[in-house]
């Protein structure tokens, strides 16, 4: 596997306003434990694009001790099956995904977090077509950073604040296409990685703040080429 890393780094500022400090609309109790849980769940979603047939969580440190009285458990299993911080499902979550089928296990890991900080999940989901791991911490007021993705046969290290963009693809000319979408649209770029393996080549990108409507038009107009996830 060959990768390289840093287009260009920036300083990330996890708090950009008054309702980053705050957190969001949600069911609770907690914003890191409850609002960040099921942001890091989310993100799991999205990475599977689909609803998984297993889900396996593993709790470090703070999420060990505590997941069951603050409700990480559900919130993270309303996040795989992509609701809201404030949808009225989300503390029924886990009863929800068990009557579709969906088995669900949660392990209490001893020892200190891989990740560096108490509020840590390891996610692992699978369904017929795929299976993703993400590694994601809870730094409070609902916000989330992602860690470690695997996916497609990637392992891909991160240390930036979302919004995070992936593209996988086997045609090498899409970092030059993902470029022009970016300069037209001023998109910028915190850092970026690229890898490759087994043909197949992948892209990611943290960027400074989210994409406007016009640029995942253009992105999305890429999905005949390349698998595009927005996080």
């Amino acid at each position: 596997m060959a990768m390289n890393v840093v287009m260009k780094e920036k300083k990330v500022v996890n708090y950009k306003s008054c309702f980053d400090v705050i957190g969001p609309v949600m069911i609770g109790p907690s914003s890191s434990h409850t609002a960040g849980a099921l942001a890091i769940g989310v993100v799991a979603n999205k990475l599977l694009q689909g609803l998984p047939k297993k889900v396996v969580v593993k709790y470090y440190e703070s999420f060990a001790e505590t997941h069951k009285g603050h409700g990480t458990d559900f919130a993270i299993i309303a996040g795989v099956l992509g609701f809201a911080t404030d949808d009225s499902r989300v503390p029924n979550s886990i009863k929800i995904a068990k009557s579709q089928g969906i088995d669900i296990a949660f392990v209490e890991e001893a020892g200190d977090s891989p990740a560096g900080h108490p509020n840590t999940a390891d996610i692992y989901l699978e369904n017929d077509q795929r299976s993703i791991r993400v590694v994601g911490i809870s730094v409070g007021g609902g916000l989330i950073k992602v860690k470690h993705i695997e996916i497609d046969g990637f392992s891909l290290k991160l240390e930036g604040s979302l919004p995070i963009l992936i593209a996988i693809s086997e045609k090498l000319n899409l970092e030059l296409e993902l470029g022009r979408i970016f300069k037209t649209y001023n998109v910028e770029i915190n850092d970026s990685q690229n890898l490759k393996k087994d043909g197949k080549y992948l892209y990611a990108y943290n960027l400074e703040s989210k994409l406007s409507n016009e640029a995942h038009q253009e992105l999305n107009n890429l999905k005949d080429i390349a698998n595009i996830i927005i996080l």
